[in-house]
């Protein structure tokens, strides 16, 4: 999952939000460093995103992608999925996405420099770019796509995945929902049993 989907399904808690959101900038045991909180939220984005990449709903879609994304498929699917939490918002939380994606905005501002290095540039194209809000319409998506595809020089061709969301849209909106509902559930069992 994507950024969008790692917050969200840290419930409103501000800690886990911050440790869902900054887990891929921690490496090894540096999480040790961080209050208890934000340490299970690093701990919850590192379960969400192994029991995503073994679920059978995203291993089929990442099949139905062109073959030419190799082993960036997986990102691919995590961008799409967004895209549809993002477009169907109002079927998973009572707060509007702007409202909702502002006060992430202002958590992170806040928060900021007590974060890595990494997460703090992030932040700051995040808000330029409203990538969070953005994430609900094509043109969003395929900015990040491009921007992703930029930073792998060229090679992951993930710009042209775009192609692949107008194509197959209704396969992957149905891929997504039929996928959500267990990994909101596989969190709801995480987040009760720490």
């Amino acid at each position: 999952m994507n950024f969008l989907a790692h917050l969200y399904l840290s419930q409103n808690n501000t800690n886990i939000m911050i440790g869902n959101f900054i887990a891929d900038h921690i490496k090894g045991n540096h999480f040790k460093n961080y209050p208890k909180e934000i340490q299970q939220g690093i701990f919850l984005h590192r379960e969400i995103d192994t029991f995503t990449d073994a679920h059978e709903i995203v291993r089929k879609s990442k099949r139905r992608l062109h073959k030419r994304y190799r082993h960036y498929d997986g990102v691919i699917i995590d961008i799409f999925y967004d895209y549809f939490l993002a477009k169907n918002w109002n079927s998973y939380s009572a707060i509007p996405l702007e409202l909702y994606t502002n006060s992430i905005y202002q958590l992170f501002a806040v928060k900021s420099p007590e974060l890595p290095v990494k997460s703090q540039q992030f932040i700051k194209y995040m808000v330029e770019y409203d990538i969070l809000f953005n994430y609900q319409f094509k043109e969003g998506i395929a900015k990040v796509l491009n921007g992703m595809n930029n930073r792998t020089k060229g090679k992951s061709q993930m710009h042209l995945a775009i192609s692949d969301l107008k194509e197959l849209e209704l396969d992957f909106a149905e891929d997504f929902k039929l996928f959500f509902k267990d990994l909101i559930e596989f969190t709801n069992q995480r987040l009760k049993s720490n």
